[in-house]
């Protein structure tokens, strides 16, 4: 799985939330609301890019563009994680974990939905 820039994560983002399909004007109007103000080509640039690197398809509902996600933004997630994971703590998840803790960037009721999904996985 390529990497995507952060602009082209924008676009995915406006895809998976709309359950993986959207019309480009659809994409446009999540823009506006964000108030995001690309140009129809710098979209239509990140959009192609996106098909090419396999995280969309195309197709044509009359005369619009519709975009369909090939991977799932848990796909997503899971794979941008395990790189994460191997390119800053060479796949140590307890540096990981440990660092998130010595941060206090988990909360309390956090740790707790961890320990409770650990106790689900080891039953």
């Amino acid at each position: 799985m390529q990497q995507i820039s952060e602009s082209e994560q924008i676009l995915m983002k406006i895809i998976w939330k709309n359950g993986g399909i959207a019309l480009y004007s659809q994409i446009m109007e999540e823009l506006e609301k964000d108030h995001n103000e690309w140009k129809k080509n710098t979209v239509l640039t990140l959009l192609s890019r996106l098909v090419e690197k396999g995280y969309l398809q195309t197709g044509k509902i009359g005369r619009r563009n519709e975009y369909r996600a090939v991977v799932a933004e848990q796909e997503y997630r899971a794979k941008q994680t395990r790189t994460f994971l191997d390119k800053v703590y060479e796949g140590n998840v307890g540096g990981l974990v440990a660092t998130l803790l010595q941060q206090n960037v988990l909360s309390e009721e956090e740790l707790k939905e961890i320990e409770a999904f650990w106790e689900r996985r080891k039953s």
